[in-house]
C-alpha cells in the first residue's frame, strides 16, 4: 500500500530498530516509547486494522500473537500487555494491523 508507514518499515525502506522478523512478521521498537519496553507487531501484509486482519487471515492474526510473545520474551519480559487499537476512536494512529507489547514496569487498568 502507497503512503504507509508500517509497510515501508516491513518492506525495510523505513527505517526502525527491528527486534524480531519473520517472512509474515516484523516486531520493532516504539518510537514514542510509553513503557520501558514498547513494541509494535505488525503484518508484513496491509490490513486496515486487527479486525480486518482476523477476517481476511486468522492464521496470521495468530503469528502475530505469537510473534508478539516471542518479541516480549527476547526482551526478558514474563509480564506485558498485549493491545490492539481499531479504529481512530480506540487510538489507532497508523493504519496497519499492529500488536503493541508493553511491558518492563507496573501497568495499571484501566489504561485510559
Amino acid at each position: 500500500m502507497t503512503n504507509c508507514l508500517f509497510c515501508g518499515v516491513a518492506a525495510g525502506t523505513i527505517p526502525a530498530d527491528v527486534v524480531l522478523r519473520t517472512d509474515q512478521v516484523v516486531a520493532f521498537r516504539d518510537i514514542n516509547p510509553q513503557a520501558p519496553v514498547h513494541l509494535l507487531v505488525i503484518p508484513v501484509a496491509h490490513y486496515r486494522d486487527a479486525g480486518a486482519l482476523a477476517a481476511a487471515d486468522p492464521l496470521l492474526a495468530g503469528q502475530v500473537i505469537q510473534a508478539a510473545q516471542s518479541a516480549a520474551e527476547l526482551q526478558g519480559l514474563t509480564d506485558y500487555r498485549l493491545v490492539f487499537n481499531t479504529g481512530e476512536h480506540a487510538g489507532q494512529s497508523v493504519f496497519h494491523a499492529h500488536a503493541h507489547v508493553l511491558g518492563g514496569r507496573s501497568l495499571t487498568w484501566p489504561p485510559g
